[in-house]
């Protein structure tokens, strides 16, 4: 199997042309991350738990979640969260439901950060806002869909979309959520739900 960085393969297959585009993106993605965190003293992965810690529920905010959320060892994210302790940006709660674990919860400093940090990807949004709408949707439709089936092959793990909730049907060419009892629009369709439930 050739390989989509073979300009000859590239030049004559779109999947290979749209590969080298994500890998394009992802590096723009890490350029602005490194960015961010040099700006804070801080490493990209404890920027990027900053933000998460921020956006979600104490249940996912923890060593555990946190290392399966980011395809991470728990001793490496224990790690940058031993580090962000000393820096006073996070700090520890004890868990009511499991005296084992605990809940890590941003600091007063860490929500700051976290706030300001959370808008790195600014430069990447600009353009894609100047898209006409109905591409704007093939594209999430099209990037859903990837990540879905990513998931399914274990590529990447925890994802809280609606292709992966119990709550979420497709039938007929429509999208519906059973918790909204409603139908959903392509553009509707969510990457990160706070109310996704697992298919079993």
């Amino acid at each position: 199997m050739k390989s989509p960085f073979d300009l000859n393969q590239q030049n004559t297959k779109i999947e290979s042309k749209i590969v080298v585009a994500l890998e394009r993106i992802s590096e723009a993605f890490r350029v602005l991350l490194w960015s961010e965190s040099k700006e804070n003293s801080l490493s990209p992965i404890q920027i990027q738990i900053l933000i998460f810690l921020l956006f979600h529920s104490e249940e996912k905010c923890k060593v555990s979640y946190l290392a399966e959320e980011f395809n991470m060892t728990k001793a490496t994210v224990s790690d940058s969260i031993r580090v962000l302790l000393k820096k006073e940006l996070v700090q520890k709660f004890h868990n009511p439901n499991d005296t084992r674990s605990y809940i890590i919860g941003l600091t007063e400093q860490g929500k700051q950060i976290a706030q300001k940090s959370a808008n790195f990807t600014f430069n990447i949004e600009k353009p894609l806002s100047s898209l006409p709408e109905d591409q704007k949707k093939d594209i999430l439709t099209g990037l859903l869909k990837v990540i879905y089936q990513l998931n399914k092959a274990g590529v990447i793990t925890i994802q809280r979309m609606c292709y992966t909730c119990s709550y979420y049907q497709h039938e007929n060419n429509e999208h519906f959520c059973n918790l909204l009892q409603s139908k959903l629009a392509s553009k509707e369709l969510r990457i990160d739900c706070p109310e996704h439930e697992f298919k079993s």
